[in-house]
């Protein structure tokens, strides 16, 4: 295996250093098995069984844990957490409330949250405005700017900044492009 898939490896197997980003160890273990299938088979071989590897023992875990990820919220309170979260979008969502919905302390609330999603709850919240933001850019006609306050954002720069951030292209260049509208 060459040093990019022993360092994806690396990634891999320890996602605790991370951010939990395990998945993303093997999406990139796939792609050295990808980019290596010519040159050398067995390279590719190896991180593509890497990969399986690690799949594999994510299942056992899961089964082992049941509903709750290892030390996470159970499913009720992630089901409860996204539902309360997609009703209140376009408001503040504070920690405060969204531990009350599950009724656990915010402290515990907070770790227990970062090791369910392997985001903070405003990282998670901020994620699904986001998506919200892109999923409306897509299906209608509306500004910029009706977007971002029904998603939650204080105003449409706000919304260019996070969503340049994190897609990497502003709102307008991005939906121009996935509308195949001409530049």
């Amino acid at each position: 295996m060459d040093s990019q898939a022993v360092e994806i490896f690396a990634v891999a197997t320890n996602p605790a250093d991370y951010g939990g980003s395990w998945i993303q160890g093997v999406i990139g273990l796939l792609d050295v098995a990808t980019q290596q299938l010519q040159s050398s088979k067995e390279a590719a071989q190896s991180a593509i069984e890497q990969a399986t590897s690690l799949l594999q023992e994510k299942m056992r875990t899961h089964s082992r844990e049941g509903s709750r990820a290892s030390g996470g919220l159970l499913a009720w309170q992630v089901r409860k957490v996204r539902e309360y979260v997609d009703a209140h979008i376009a408001s503040r969502v504070l920690v405060l409330n969204l531990s009350a919905v599950v009724n656990l302390s915010e402290a515990h609330f907070s770790r227990m949250f970062k090791r369910t999603f392997g985001l903070s709850p405003h990282a998670f919240v901020l994620q699904r405005r986001l998506e919200l933001a892109a999923r409306l850019m897509l299906e209608g006609a509306e500004s910029l700017t009706d977007i971002a306050l029904s998603c939650g954002f204080t105003d449409q720069p706000h919304l260019c900044k996070h969503f340049r951030r994190s897609i990497g292209e502003t709102p307008a260049a991005w939906r121009r492009a996935r509308r195949g509208e001409p530049t």
